[in-house]
């Protein structure tokens, strides 16, 4: 009996270990057979209290490797657009665009981590998080410590993407629903060009 008992806990235990490595598994595969990807998505910032502060809405472009866009459409207008190694901030409201290194850019832009641009392996700790909201989510942890967030967490809907979030150093949280994803499209190569239009300031770190 105690035999049986034994081989019966390990045996338990063997699958809820093989359970719990599903998710990153799964968020390897994603990676993997992803190319491109194109979603609507709605963002909330979410501040120390728990409190939602702002909610916007728009479209997410991506292309592998290193190829994102992110047009803000509602309340405000705003795009983040990837490519060739740098970042471009363009808020319409201030006409106003930054540019950036990507390397610098990790803490605004979470697509940095689907864009094969940096190796998630290297500079994360990858953590099963379990289902929650019929997503499958893994957390990633930075091993820089000197990184401008604690963690980030990708919710897999299937083999697609369904949700991240992000937490930053200053306690404030920014949670992304992804919707209508369609993977691996045609995308136009003009998406992810970007030039500053006339009259707006442009500042470059």
């Amino acid at each position: 009996m105690t035999i049986f008992v034994g081989l019966t806990v390990m045996l338990l235990f063997a699958g809820l270990s093989y359970a719990e490595d599903k998710p990153v598994r799964q968020l390897k595969a994603f990676l993997k057979n992803t190319k491109s990807l194109t979603a609507d998505f709605k963002q909330v910032l979410i501040n120390e209290a728990g409190n939602p502060t702002q909610t916007s809405y728009g479209v997410f472009y991506l292309q592998r490797p290193g190829k994102f866009r992110w047009d803000y459409l509602k309340p405000f207008q705003q795009q983040i657009v990837s490519t060739t190694g740098k970042v471009w901030f363009y808020d319409t409201d201030l006409e106003q665009v930054t540019v950036k290194k990507l390397d610098e850019s990790m803490g605004s832009t979470p697509a940095l981590l689907l864009s094969g641009q940096v190796s998630l392996e290297d500079n994360y700790t990858m953590e099963q998080q379990g289902v929650d909201g019929d997503l499958m989510w893994v957390k990633l942890i930075p091993k820089n410590q000197e990184s401008g967030f604690k963690y980030v967490l990708i919710g897999l809907d299937n083999d697609s993407l369904g949700g991240m979030e992000l937490s930053d150093n200053f306690g404030q949280l920014t949670r992304i629903y992804f919707s209508n994803v369609v993977l691996n499209p045609p995308l136009k190569q003009t998406l992810f060009e970007f030039t500053a239009p006339k009259g707006v300031d442009v500042f470059s770190d």
